[in-house]
């Protein structure tokens, strides 16, 4: 099969090459997948040197993915035909190839409304937002716990929100789920986008290249947010502590906020965390809900066929992707 590579744990670039099918343990709760869409992550040619893979394996791309079930344990809910999607686990090599492995507890039945591109852009940045919102940011349930929207409503009602880099991949999933739990969210982006993330719920929207969060933060007491949701860390993070009221919460998925605390922040019992989310089924399955509801909507940057991958990373990397790039394998089958 064809499968894009990155060589060696250190290399910046990668390759297109054939390597062997998968073979799936059904004794593991494997499924084999032929995969029709995947989407990279932003970062993710640093994981292998930075965060390496338990065991080694072949170092391939793209944690997203939708596909058809080709074969699978007999017990599964999830059989040969099935249409699906998922964000697969790190310990296996990604899905930026032909075929690939999942397993139950990652995959969820695709949206019978969406094509194969739009269910590939849904499910890290859907479920990373999902985590912050539900499991993270104000403890509302455990990580594996049962989704109670009622409950995790009543404990966001009338919060304050703010989200950096509102426009991204997981941004946008933020400024929806927050809004539909009754948050109020306030959200920063480049100019170009500001209506966009309005139309996604946002209630205000500042320019990050022009507004000073210390200063807005200032102007007036209740601009002050209970949470912040930094997608983007460094200067964007450091600056955002400043919005947070005492007793408030600043969480970030790039970065452990501690890191960037501005020198004079002297607020008080400000709970700061950091953490990387973790694909499951009970969620995905969940947001495949309010897809299908039209209560939320993926964002597809832009579609790619496997052969231009360097164009494809050498946009992730810029950092202006307008939601998730996908590569678009339906076409090869």
């Amino acid at each position: 099969m064809n499968s894009i590579i990155q060589p060696t744990a250190s290399s910046k670039t990668l390759t297109l090459t054939t390597t062997p099918l998968p073979t799936p343990d059904h004794t593991q709760g494997e499924h084999l997948i032929q995969i029709k869409a995947c989407s990279p992550c932003a970062g993710e040619l640093l994981w292998p040197k930075n965060f390496p893979p338990p065991t080694e394996r072949t170092l391939i791309p793209c944690p997203d993915m939708a596909g058809v079930v080709i074969a699978a344990p007999p017990d599964s809910p999830f059989q040969p035909g099935d249409e699906v999607y998922a964000r697969t686990n790190y310990i296996r090599p990604g899905n930026a190839c032909e075929y690939s492995i999942a397993v139950a507890d990652e995959l969820a039945h695709k949206p019978k409304s969406l094509s194969w591109v739009q269910a590939a852009a849904i499910p890290v940045s859907a479920q990373t937002a999902w985590q912050v919102l539900f499991v993270h940011a104000l403890g509302t349930q455990g990580s594996q716990g049962e989704v109670d929207l009622e409950a995790t409503r009543a404990v966001w009602a009338g919060k304050r929100v703010l989200v950096t880099a509102a426009s991204g991949s997981v941004g946008i999933w933020l400024v929806q789920l927050a809004t539909l739990l009754g948050a109020e969210v306030v959200a920063t982006c480049g100019s170009r986008n500001v209506e966009l993330v309005k139309s996604l719920g946002a209630k205000e929207v500042l320019d990050y290249r022009v507004a000073d969060l210390k200063e807005w933060a200032t102007q007036l007491p209740s601009n002050k947010v209970d949470v912040v949701v930094d997608c983007v860390g460094g200067k964007a993070l450091g600056d955002a502590w400043w919005t947070v009221k005492d007793g408030g919460v600043v969480l970030s998925i790039y970065q452990p906020p501690l890191q960037v605390r501005p020198d004079g922040f002297e607020g008080e019992d400000v709970k700061d965390l950091f953490f990387i989310m973790e694909p499951i089924r009970r969620q995905l399955e969940e947001i495949s809900k309010l897809v299908e509801k039209g209560l939320c909507r993926g964002l597809v940057d832009s579609v790619w066929p496997l052969e231009q991958y360097e164009e494809v990373f050498k946009r992730l990397d810029g950092g202006h992707a307008k939601g998730k790039i996908i590569f678009d394998l339906s076409l090869n089958h």
